[in-house]
């Protein structure tokens, strides 16, 4: 253990390079040509098998070792954020309005140091299966991923993942078994009124009222609706009717985002809110429509998988450096497609708190964000010594 993460923080000063390179260079989903040829190049150089293009962007590295059986798979994601960049750094993006605002660049380089390690040094028996995969900001990659055949070309017995975050110490691995993240559903209200003029408000059938409504009424689903002890979530983030004051107007639009952390509470909301819109509309006199768009999935770890990854950090970082049953998140994370075909686990790497200062204390999706590069040499050690002891 000592050999490894000391063997790892030798090259440190390489993966922090190689990091800030990513992240001066950030793309968006679906568009990662130039982080996944890079990726591509490194792996094949380390005598892995190089599959390019799964999931549109998306590289799968593969090394055989021994005569194992069992198939491990690692995942990181790579792409970047449509922010502008308000750090300063002088690794900042060179890319107008484009930023790695949220850490998939250090994700990237834990996964590839670890990488470069088990090909040279790693001592596992069996498939090890490297995931670089694209899209993970809202557009879905680990779905299209599983959908064109991931699992079927690459088959895994399990399958974790680590993302970083701020507000925990630098280093500190947070596990949990069960749900950890919340499924996340996009939904659009469509209501169709009868326009007219502000004054005459008899004449019209008024959407604005009407949505106005509908905005206090899906509250009352999470108060009344889903038992107390069960999270749920129901966010109206626009509302877009209107030009003029004194102007009813013909339509209006409600965007919702939906969160859950159990399925059936899921399917739950997503039920009481086209009930709800529609019985709503109809009390108005006018007419709705609920749109689903797709979302993610609630992420569930797998007992057995979280226990593994729970041992291989307190070997790592020692109990005062882990938290073994952290709290859920109602943020979505579409590795929850991947957990949902393979048993596994997905974890977090503190990325710094206030105590520690700098840009590692700063929440993810902010211009101001900075992944802390500290948490290469971890983090990738963590993935050789799950390896390592899963591959035996």
């Amino acid at each position: 253990m000592v050999s490894t993460l000391a063997a790892l923080h030798a090259k440190a000063d390489h993966y922090t390079a190689l990091r800030q390179d990513i992240h001066q260079h950030p793309e968006l989903g679906y568009q990662e040509f130039r982080t996944s040829a890079l990726v591509a190049d490194r792996l094949e150089r380390w005598g892995y098998t190089v599959t390019r293009g799964l999931g549109g962007t998306g590289v799968v590295g593969q090394l055989k070792r021994g005569t194992g059986s069992r198939a491990l798979g690692l995942r990181a994601d790579m792409d970047a954020l449509p922010i502008a960049e308000s750090t300063g750094l002088p690794y900042a993006s060179c890319h107008a309005g484009l930023m790695h605002a949220c850490g998939h660049d250090g994700h990237t380089a834990m996964l590839l140091a670890a990488a470069e390690h088990l090909a040279t040094d790693g001592r596992f028996d069996g498939t090890l299966n490297l995931i670089f995969q694209p899209a993970e900001e809202s557009l879905g990659g680990a779905r299209r991923m599983v959908q064109e055949g991931l699992f079927e070309r690459f088959p895994c017995d399990a399958i974790f993942a680590m993302h970083n975050m701020p507000g925990f110490r630098q280093g500190q691995l947070l596990l949990r078994e069960g749900a950890t993240m919340a499924s996340s559903e996009n939904m659009v209200v469509h209501i169709e009124g009868t326009g007219g003029h502000g004054a005459m408000p008899h004449l019209c059938a008024d959407p604005v009222v009407a949505g106005a409504a509908i905005v206090m009424a899906l509250q009352t689903i999470v108060s009344r609706n889903v038992p107390p002890l069960q999270t749920a979530v129901i966010t109206v983030g626009a509302f877009q009717s209107g030009v003029a004051n004194n102007v009813i107007p013909q339509e209006a639009t409600l965007k919702l985002s939906v969160r859950a952390l159990d399925r059936d509470v899921r399917e739950l909301l997503c039920r009481r809110i086209v009930e709800l819109v529609e019985a709503q509309a109809q009390s108005y006199g006018v007419k709705a429509r609920v749109e689903s768009l797709p979302g993610y999935p609630v992420l569930v770890n797998t007992p057995a998988e979280t226990a593994l990854a729970r041992a291989v950090a307190l070997e790592l970082v020692g109990a005062e450096n882990v938290v073994e049953q952290t709290a859920p998140l109602t943020g979505s994370e579409d590795f929850a497609y991947m957990l949902d075909v393979v048993p596994g686990s997905y974890l977090f790497i503190g990325n710094g708190d206030v105590a520690s200062g700098g840009h590692g204390a700063c929440m993810v999706h902010n211009p101001n964000y900075d992944f802390s590069d500290r948490n290469i040499p971890i983090g990738a050690a963590f993935w050789v010594l799950l390896t390592e002891r899963y591959l035996t």
